[in-house]
C-alpha cells in the first residue's frame, strides 16, 4: 500500500545537506565522509549528490582536498528545493496536479473532484511549509536542547 512519505534518495540527499549545513560555509565533503557520518550507501550517495550539483545545490572541488561544498548558504536552501530535485513536484494524488496542469481524475469529473482538490490544498500546504523550512532550521532542530531534563 502507497504512503504518503518521501523516497529514500530524498531522505538521504537532505541528510547529506543537513550534515553539510553543521558545517561552516565553504567547507568542502567528500563523498566518502558523508557516507559514513550518515551511513548512506557510497554508490547511491554519488548519484544523489550528481543530481544535487546539477541542480544548483551543491557545487564541486577538483583534485586534492576536492569533494562537494554547498553551493549557497544553508539558510538560503530550502526543503523544497531538495525534494523537487530529487523527487520532482509533490503531488499527493494524481488529481490534485500543480495549478495550471491538466487533471488527470480518474472520477471523470472535468477539473477534478472535491477530494482532489482537497488534497492540491494539502500539498500546496506541505509545499509552503517545505520552502520556509531550510537547512540551517533543521541544523538549529538538531542543537536545540530537548524540552526534558532530569537534572536534580
Amino acid at each position: 500500500m502507497p504512503s504518503m512519505k518521501l523516497s529514500k534518495k530524498a531522505e538521504y540527499a537532505l541528510r547529506a545537506l543537513v550534515a553539510m549545513g553543521r558545517q561552516p560555509q565553504g567547507c568542502t565533503f567528500s563523498i566518502l565522509e558523508i557516507s559514513t557520518s550518515e551511513s548512506i550507501p557510497l554508490k547511491f550517495l554519488e548519484q544523489i549528490l550528481l543530481a544535487l550539483k546539477n541542480g544548483g545545490i551543491l557545487r564541486s572541488k577538483r583534485g586534492v582536498g576536492g569533494g562537494y561544498q554547498l553551493a549557497r548558504p544553508a539558510t538560503h536552501l530550502s526543503l523544497a528545493d531538495v525534494v523537487e530535485i530529487i523527487d520532482g513536484p509533490i503531488q499527493l494524488m494524481s488529481c490534485s496536479a500543480p495549478a495550471g496542469k491538466v487533471s488527470s481524475c480518474e472520477c471523470g469529473i472535468i477539473g477534478g473532484c472535491g477530494l482532489g482538490r482537497s488534497f492540491a490544498k494539502v500539498r500546496d500546504q506541505l509545499r509552503d511549509w517545505l520552502k520556509k523550512t531550510t537547512i540551517a532550521s533543521i541544523v538549529e532542530q538538531d542543537n536545540a536542547p530537548s524540552g526534558i531534563s532530569f537534572e536534580i
